[in-house]
């Protein structure tokens, strides 16, 4: 069966995103479409919103971040169907939800917004257990942000022991 994505060439473009609000989230505003390293690319999204994030009071940001991060999996269900791709890889919502989850635990400073991204980034390739396993066998938009979301508590929680330390 021809999926959509094969009806594009395989390729989308800016102007595929913009007919396509969903998408257009999805694919981090853009960010997505990077050749080379979507899910990098996507996570300096989450670093730019991050800092645009960091006077809120730590309630409004959990909010913020739990309501990005409940909307994230219609949002990543949807853009899949559309593609008809299980968490195409220009998909980056999750990894900017993941990222200011990551953020979350962490203190201020440009060192932390640096090992946030370094940290997360690591867990979210690697998938270590148990977000191997999430990242199998928990399919559609909640697959895709929960493997995400797993990744960002282990390396903020790591992270966060770590600048107890420092």
């Amino acid at each position: 069966a021809m999926t959509t994505l094969d009806k594009l060439g395989g390729q989308l473009s800016f102007a595929d995103l913009l007919k396509r609000p969903v998408l257009l989230l999805a694919f981090g505003f853009g960010s997505g479409l990077s050749p080379k390293a979507p899910g990098t690319v996507g996570t300096v999204v989450g670093v730019i919103l991050f800092l645009l994030m960091k006077d809120l009071t730590m309630l409004q940001y959990s909010v913020t971040v739990l309501v990005m991060a409940l909307i994230g999996i219609p949002i990543c269900s949807a853009a899949s169907n559309y593609l008809g791709v299980h968490d195409h890889g220009g998909i980056v919502w999750d990894e900017i939800v993941g990222y200011l989850i990551t953020m979350a635990f962490l203190p201020s400073g440009m060192v932390w917004i640096l090992a946030g991204f370094i940290g997360f980034r690591l867990f979210d390739i690697l998938k270590p257990w148990p977000i191997c396993v999430l990242d199998q066998r928990v399919s559609g938009g909640l697959g895709i942000m929960l493997d995400d979301i797993v990744a960002a508590m282990i390396a903020g929680g790591g992270l966060w022991l770590l600048s107890l330390n420092v």
